[in-house]
């Protein structure tokens, strides 16, 4: 199923699609985003990529990094960001969240999944998966694999710094934080008493009263990075110790609701202030029928980015479904589509890889 589709990553301060901008995986050079909450640099690197732009690298020299190479890391969401206004860490918070009900669409084995990823992934991460706009959200502080502390701009204007020449920009892997922070991000988390490692960091931070006291502030830059080696974005399946959730059959957009706006074949992940449910930027991971693309990439006459399944026409939702079941599908000109999962380097999984 995964072989009849093709990954397009983009990003911006809002969830609408069409004012996004395309992420080039794996490039070494950052997108911008600035609004006026924040201005963010970011990075996106998926390991084996074979997504958009179709000129994009399969891999980054980010992989080759410790701890990257170690844990075998399938993808990053590396961000640098300046806040252009306080903000409580008890209210910043990343994670995903959906526009539309998925309550009947969870995969068999989620709730065993859901338990497996607060432990190994991120214990403070909490949501409502059953809501009409379901969420699954960790705080920030909390969430993030590294939190890099820089210095203030000390013109509270909220400017990330320039990326050539920074010490936190590597020439061919892009964004690369270590935990810690500069010297004044140093002396910063020290007055704060925020541990020096990662993991005492994290786990100060799951303390809710912890989170109350202290703020991302206005006019300060922190780098962070989020990545694990379980989310497989080319075979669409879950990869946990012990346990193994395909996500393709069930990664459909298909909402209850017949009205926009829904997003179809969106994964998205998002940093908002919870107190005011503001995005602040987010990163939309979208999945087109490959016959719905371009060789240059672009979406063909008609193709909607996010389009929700109950818009389409009735046969394209059956392309869909077809698609969707692994079986061949006709391409623009008529012809068959002869390519298979072995052709494409993929590995088909079922509910039957459930342990």
């Amino acid at each position: 199923m995964a072989h009849n589709y093709i990954l397009q990553v983009t990003a911006g301060s809002e969830y609408d699609i069409t004012k996004h901008q395309i992420v080039p995986v794996n490039e070494s050079k950052p997108i911008t985003i600035d609004s006026e909450h924040m201005s963010v640099d970011l990075n996106v690197r998926i390991q084996s990529y074979r997504g958009l732009p179709r000129s994009s690298p399969s891999t980054s020299p980010y992989f080759d990094l410790s701890p990257h190479d170690k844990n075998k890391d399938q993808y990053s969401i590396a961000f640098r960001f300046t806040p252009k206004s306080p903000i409580s860490a008890n209210d910043l918070v990343f994670g995903n969240d959906f526009d539309h009900p998925i309550r009947d669409r969870l995969p068999p084995g989620f709730s065993t999944a859901f338990k497996i990823v607060k432990w190994v992934v991120d214990p403070g991460l909490d949501g409502d998966v059953y809501a009409d706009k379901p969420y699954l959200y960790g705080p920030a502080a909390s969430s993030v694999n590294v939190l890099h502390v820089g210095d203030k701009n000390g013109e509270g204007e909220g400017e990330v710094e320039k990326v050539e020449g920074d010490e936190n920009w590597d020439e061919d892997a892009g964004l690369v934080f270590e935990e810690g922070g500069g010297e004044e991000g140093v002396e910063s988390r020290k007055e704060a008493d925020i541990p020096d490692t990662m993991a005492g960091r994290k786990k100060h931070f799951l303390n809710e009263e912890n989170r109350k006291i202290w703020e991302w502030e206005e006019g300060r830059t922190y780098g962070c990075d989020f990545f694990n080696p379980y989310l497989d974005f080319n075979d669409f399946a879950l990869r946990l110790p012990g346990f193994t959730l395909p996500i393709m059959k069930y990664w459909d957009g298909q909402g209850l609701s017949k009205e926009p706006p829904k997003r179809s074949h969106t994964l998205r992940y998002v940093l908002k202030n919870r107190a005011t449910d503001t995005v602040l930027f987010c990163v939309l991971f979208t999945l087109y029928l490959k016959e719905d693309v371009n060789e240059d990439g672009t979406l063909k006459d008609g193709v909607e980015g996010g389009k929700p399944i109950a818009n389409m026409s009735e046969d394209d939702k059956r392309k869909h479904e077809r698609a969707k079941n692994g079986e061949a599908i006709a391409g623009g000109d008529g012809e068959k589509e002869k390519e298979n999962v072995k052709e494409a380097g993929g590995v088909e999984t079922t509910e039957d890889d459930l342990d």
